[in-house]
């Protein structure tokens, strides 16, 4: 494959674990409204069964009514059940297989846990859409972690398939993670914080990523 066709890092949002359902939904519609976001990654956080899948009743459909594509974390049957377009595995590289094997043909499958180069490795045999380093609810200092930066810039450098990198959670910071070279970075609270307005975010955001080109091998 040649790397020959230049795009731009995109963004991810991963929805935070303090709101959910319709009240979260209101925002993911403001944060939607201010420009360019691939996917938003919904994590069960401390749901139970019920109330998770009440969350993406609320929230899948705002997404994909922007053409975002809604990913959904570990719960297939609630996945499945609404129609999410993606699953979000973390549990490891036997359940990634199975949901490769089950879903990839009509949806997004995306590996977590992605904790060093040698998981890394582990989870990228199973041939995922996307590898994401970090951690939900992680971002809970202005920078990203540096270790999610080294292993997205090694990742990147060296393998095919797409990566996303955990940002911090302020804007300033943002470009730190876009020069990695991942295709996509994921913001959580630096768009959905109280005090911030999440369309005025995603519109930073998206002003900031402009920046940033990678070469996308495909």
């Amino acid at each position: 494959m040649s790397k020959n066709t230049k795009e731009r890092c995109r963004l991810v949002l991963i929805a935070p674990a303090d709101e959910s359902g319709a009240a979260f939904a209101a925002k993911l519609e403001a944060a939607l409204g201010g420009g360019d976001v691939a996917s938003i990654i919904l994590p069960v956080h401390d749901m139970d069964e019920a109330a998770y899948q009440k969350h993406l009743e609320a929230c899948v459909p705002v997404a994909q009514a922007h053409g975002v594509a809604a990913i959904a974390v570990g719960d297939t049957r609630a996945f499945g059940r609404v129609k999410a377009d993606g699953l979000h595995v973390d549990s490891g590289p036997g359940d990634l297989a199975e949901a490769v094997e089950r879903f990839q043909e009509r949806h997004i499958v995306g590996a977590g846990g992605a904790e060093s180069r040698h998981r890394a490795l582990e989870l990228g045999e199973a041939r995922p859409d996307y590898m994401f380093f970090g951690r939900f609810g992680q971002d809970t200092h202005p920078g990203p972690h540096k270790k999610n930066l080294q292993l997205a810039e090694w990742w990147a450098a060296m393998i095919e398939i797409p990566c996303i990198v955990m940002g911090g959670n302020t804007m300033e910071t943002l470009g730190e993670a876009a020069e990695t070279g991942a295709e996509f970075v994921a913001l959580s609270r630096a768009v959905f914080n109280d005090d911030a307005d999440p369309g005025v975010a995603v519109a930073a955001a998206n002003r900031i990523l402009e920046d940033y080109e990678l070469i996308e091998v495909r």
